[in-house]
């Protein structure tokens, strides 16, 4: 058992440990070459396609880098897996899309935004993610097919 004054001696180090340990790994975060946001990357494309995302609030149903709803696929890396024309087809049909039993809202979006849109795809694909092919929310693991 511990003394009142060990208690406190052993309460204050590791409470200064800690405090140390948070404050070098927040300094090791902040490093230039630590940085994987790919933000130099950002256009004026890149964030209409946010504007867009998130006025459409695309969020309530797809996920992006693990963010978002579980009712539609999740989004971080849909250009690698469906292409651009693709992905620009269904931002642009008059036509609810509806795989799997599940629609989409027609947004009959215009090229200028279906390509916006393309874009912060784009950007979101590139981010780093340490390794991780896909963010996949826990819902969906079970039904990854691959």
């Amino acid at each position: 058992m511990l003394s009142k004054s060990q208690a406190r001696a052993f309460f204050l180090g590791g409470t200064v440990v800690t405090f140390l340990i948070f404050i070098g790994l927040t300094i090791y975060s902040m490093a230039p070459g630590n940085d994987q946001s790919n933000h130099q990357n950002i256009t004026d494309q890149v964030i209409r396609g946010k504007h867009l995302w998130e006025t459409n609030n695309c969020m309530g149903c797809h996920t992006i880098l693990g963010e978002g709803g579980y009712y539609a696929p999740e989004l971080t890396k849909v250009v690698d897996r469906k292409g651009e024309s693709m992905i620009k087809a269904i931002l642009m049909s008059p036509v609810p899309w509806a795989p799997n039993g599940r629609k989409m809202v027609a947004y009959e979006m215009s090229s200028v935004d279906a390509d916006a849109m393309v874009e912060y795809f784009k950007w979101i694909g590139e981010i780093d993610l340490n390794g991780f092919e896909r963010v996949v929310s826990p819902l969906a693991k079970d039904k990854i097919k691959e």
